[in-house]
C-alpha cells in the first residue's frame, strides 16, 4: 500500500535534497534556504527557514545524533547548523572556492566530507571545524558520497562516472570508471555479508548512474586496507614479512622492484639495513635514479619508525621534515610546520600547501608560540 500523507510546498524553487533524523525532516532548495519540519505533524520549526547561503543549496544531511545539520552550496561553503535553535555552528569554505555539491557525516560524527564541482574533496574535523585533509579526483564534479558503516572508508562519485574509495586519512585506495556517464548516487548497505569460506566480511555498495544502470559492488575492508602498509604499525617494520615489504614497495610507486626484493628475500629487517652499495651490488639495481628513490623512501620509513618508537605526539612533528619541531610556525593553510622547512618550501616557488596541495592564500608565517611551549614541556618531561 502507498498512501500520500502530506505535501510540503514552502520552497520557492526546485527542492534539491531531503534528509531525515529521528525527529526531523530537512529540505534544501535552489531558493538558497534550508527548511526543517517536525516528523510528528510536519509543521515547520519556528527557526526555519535557515538562511545563510548566497546561492543554491545542493545537499543537506544530519549528523548521526540528529543534533547537527550540514548544508552545502554553490557559494563554496559547507555550513553546520544547530538543529535545536537554527544557530550557525561553523562556516567551512572549500579551499578552492568551488561550488560544493555533496556533504556527508562519518558514522561517529567526527568527520564531514564535502565534495565540489572542481573535483576537490575535503575531510573536515567536525569537532574543531578545521580542514583535516584535502584531495581531488582526476575528472568531473563530485556529486555523490557515502561512508562505510564502520567509518574506515568513504566513497565519492563523480559526474564523469568515476567511483573513488578513500580511507579516513584521505588516501586514495581505489579508483574505477563505474558508469559510462555520470554517477548520481551511491550508498553502503548497513550490514556486512560473509563469504562463508574464508570468513571474510564484505559490504555491499550501490552506485547509480546516468547510463540507466545501478551497480552493486562488494568491498572487503580486510583486503583493501591490507594494501596500505601505513596501516601496519611502522614501529614494527623489523617484523614485516616479504609480502609486507612488497605491499610497501607498491604503495611507494616501486612495483617494478617487487620481484627483485622477493628474489633476494628482503623482509622488514633487511629493508631497513639496505644501503646504496647493497642496492647496486647485491640487488643489481642498475639505475642510479631508481636506487636514489629507494634509499629516499627507506630513509623516510626509518624516520617514521624512530618517531613512532619514541612516542612523540604527531602534532609535534613537522609534516615536511617528519622531525620534532623546534620553531613551529602556522602557515595560511592552518597547519604548523618547522619554520626553516616551510621557508625553504616557499623559496622553491612552491606556493601550494604541503598538506592539501592547494594554493596558499598567503606566504606569511606566524610563530606558533602555544605549540612551541607544549613541545618544550614535553621535552622537559621525557628527556629527564
Amino acid at each position: 500500500m502507498v498512501k500520500l500523507i502530506h505535501t510540503l510546498a514552502d520552497h520557492d524553487d526546485d527542492v534539491n535534497c531531503c534528509a531525515f533524523s529521528a525527529s526531523l525532516l530537512a529540505t534544501c532548495s535552489l531558493d538558497k534556504t534550508i527548511r526543517l519540519y517536525c516528523l510528528s505533524d510536519f509543521t515547520e520549526l519556528p527557526h526555519s527557514p535557515l538562511k545563510f547561503h548566497t546561492y543554491a543549496v545542493h545537499c543537506c544531511c544530519f549528523s548521526p545524533s540528529g543534533h547537527i545539520l550540514a548544508s552545502c552550496s554553490t557559494d563554496g561553503t559547507t555550513v553546520l547548523w544547530d538543529t535545536q535553535n537554527g544557530q550557525i555552528l561553523a562556516v567551512m569554505e572549500q579551499p578552492s572556492g568551488s561550488p560544493v555539491r555533496v556533504c556527508r557525516f562519518s558514522p561517529d560524527s567526527s568527520c564531514l566530507v564535502s565534495g565540489a564541482a572542481d573535483g576537490t574533496v575535503v575531510l573536515w574535523n567536525a569537532q574543531t571545524y578545521k580542514l583535516y585533509r584535502c584531495g581531488s579526483v582526476k575528472d568531473g564534479s563530485l556529486v555523490a558520497c557515502a561512508f562505510s558503516p564502520n567509518g574506515n572508508l568513504f566513497v565519492t562519485g563523480s559526474s564523469c562516472g568515476d567511483l573513488t574509495v578513500w580511507d579516513d586519512k584521505m588516501r586514495c585506495l581505489h579508483d574505477e570508471k563505474a558508469h559510462d556517464l555520470g554517477i548520481t548516487c551511491c550508498d553502503f548497505s548497513p550490514q556486512p555479508v560473509s563469504d562463508g569460506e574464508q570468513g571474510l566480511q564484505f559490504f555491499r555498495l550501490a552506485s547509480c548512474g546516468q547510463d540507466c544502470h545501478m551497480k552493486i559492488w562488494m568491498i572487503s575492508f580486510t583486503h583493501i586496507l591490507a594494501r596500505i602498509p601505513e596501516d601496519q604499525p611502522e614501529q614494527f617494520v623489523e617484523d614485516w614479512s616479504e609480502d609486507d615489504v612488497s605491499d610497501w614497495l607498491c604503495a611507494q610507486g616501486l612495483k617494478d622492484l617487487v620481484d627483485i626484493f622477493k628474489m633476494n628475500n628482503i623482509d622488514g629487517r633487511e629493508l631497513l639495513n639496505l644501503t646504496k652499495e647493497s642496492l647496486a651490488d647485491d640487488l643489481k639495481i642498475e639505475s642510479l635514479g631508481l636506487r636514489s628513490k629507494v634509499l629516499r623512501k627507506i630513509e623516510e620509513l626509518r624516520k617514521k619508525v624512530k618517531i613512532l618508537s619514541s612516542g612523540i605526539p604527531d602534532e609535534f612533528i613537522c609534516p615536511i621534515t617528519r622531525e620534532l619541531m623546534k620553531d613551529p610556525v602556522i602557515a595560511s593553510d592552518g597547519y604548523s610546520y618547522e619554520k626553516e622547512a616551510m621557508e625553504n618550501w616557499i623559496s622553491k616557488k612552491k606556493r601550494t600547501s604541503p598538506m592539501t596541495n592547494l594554493v596558499l592564500p598567503s606566504v606569511v608565517l606566524t610563530p606558533n608560540r602555544t605549540l612551541k611551549m607544549a613541545i618544550e614541556r614535553w621535552l622537559e618531561t621525557h628527556q629527564k
